[in-house]
């Protein structure tokens, strides 16, 4: 298998989610990844990262390698520094001043590798007056905005059920990562690339940031309803709930007759996209009345049959049972790690030309490797334990 970037040498400095979301990608798709992570303490055997057998551990850092280095100590420094310079990519996210201490910042590796494409993930950015603040992927959340038009309306803020701000700044790192290594194909130069929880959670509002910055409307919570295409919600079956989206005039049209009304299609409260904006509960109230009496399997047929976009609103087995997804091949195996043969979620895209990423290596242990790549670097037996004895791997 030949997969694109597969003579990509990248050094994962990475922990919680967002970083090593951005390592995951480029180690899917055939880059070398060395994860660097802290030497064991007594106290915590499996490093600082929590419980390496977890399914989030196990998903999140498959196809990498493992060595333990410590940074803060000279002999650390110098064998990191050493990696460093053959190395294309790091991908780091401390904040800004602890990696300035520690002498591994983008400056401190461009003086012995001018190639380097250094990239990093903050909780609010490299400057500015939160650049030391901590930050996670809820706080991103909130102070993004998207917690404000989460949930039902007149509910409270809520947060997004799964890490939004992390796991976007993670892919956008990546891409980011990518367009530095085409811009150093060009020039021969590497460069900083780094973005934050914070910028990837606005990017995300999208077409919600805009209604504010063009025309200064503040979105509101809008629930299941969709904010500005009606009818577009949840709706209840004889069994559960589906989701219907028809907000085009077409797509009503198409509705109206499939659900048997009609006479809604032409009604003075609803003939119009601002008319059904602005009669939407009476409008949903209508149709739930007419969904109400068929199951959801039986309404997902007829409406996808007359071209009405709607599904089911599944459970995550549910998802991963469901035919198309099955047949779009997500959930790849893990075969050889710390839990066994398991199964892990894929990447999400194709390229023709291109193999399906694999899990060419599972998930590795707390150091699996620092001896393997130690030796890569010229150190003999003898170095190698005079290493690890002075606490630096």
């Amino acid at each position: 298998m030949t997969l694109p970037l597969e003579e990509i040498f990248v050094l994962d400095l990475t922990r919680a989610r967002a970083g090593p979301t951005a390592a995951r990608q480029l180690a899917d798709w055939g880059a070398d990844v060395l994860k660097i992570e802290e030497p064991p303490l007594a106290d915590s055997p499996e490093g600082i990262t929590g419980g390496r057998n977890t399914p989030d551990f196990q998903n999140l850092h498959r196809n990498k390698r493992s060595v333990t280095l410590n940074l803060k100590a000279p002999d650390g420094h110098r064998v990191f520094m050493e990696l460093a310079a053959k190395a294309d990519v790091i991908v780091e996210n401390y904040r800004p001043g602890v990696k300035k201490r520690l002498g591994i910042d983008y400056a401190a590796v461009k003086a012995v590798n001018p190639r380097i494409i250094y990239g990093s993930i903050s909780g609010f950015g490299q400057t500015g007056p939160y650049k030391d603040r901590p930050g996670v992927d809820q706080i991103a959340q909130g102070l993004g905005g998207l917690m404000s038009i989460t949930g039902l309306p007149g509910q409270g803020p809520v947060r997004v059920g799964i890490p939004i701000a992390d796991l976007c700044a993670g892919q956008f790192l990546a891409q980011g990562i990518l367009l530095a290594l085409l811009e150093r194909q060009r020039t021969g130069e590497g460069q900083w690339v780094h973005t934050s929880l914070l910028e990837a959670q606005i990017h995300m509002l999208d077409f919600q940031a805009a209604r504010w910055l063009i025309e200064g409307e503040v979105p509101p919570q809008a629930g299941n309803d969709h904010p500005t295409g009606i009818p577009t919600g949840v709706f209840p079956t004889a069994d559960g709930h589906i989701n219907i989206a028809a907000s085009g005039g077409a797509l009503y049209r198409r509705l109206c007759e499939a659900i048997g009304s009609p006479e809604l299609i032409e009604h003075p409260d609803y003939a119009s996209a601002g008319q059904r904006s602005r009669n939407r509960e009476k409008l949903n109230a209508l149709i739930a009345e007419k969904t109400q009496h068929k199951s959801s399997a039986e309404w997902v047929t007829l409406l996808n049959e007359a071209g009405v976009p709607c599904g089911p609103i599944n459970s995550v087995d549910q998802t991963f049972a469901d035919e198309q997804v099955q047949h779009l091949g997500i959930a790849i195996p893990m075969a050889g790690s710390a839990v066994g043969d398991t199964t892990v979620v894929g990447q999400p895209y194709h390229l023709s030309n291109v193999p399906q990423p694999v899990v060419r290596r599972p998930t590795p242990g707390l150091g699996e490797h620092t001896d393997e790549v130690m030796a890569w670097l010229g150190y003999d037996e003898a170095s190698i334990a005079a290493l690890r004895e002075s606490g630096a791997i």
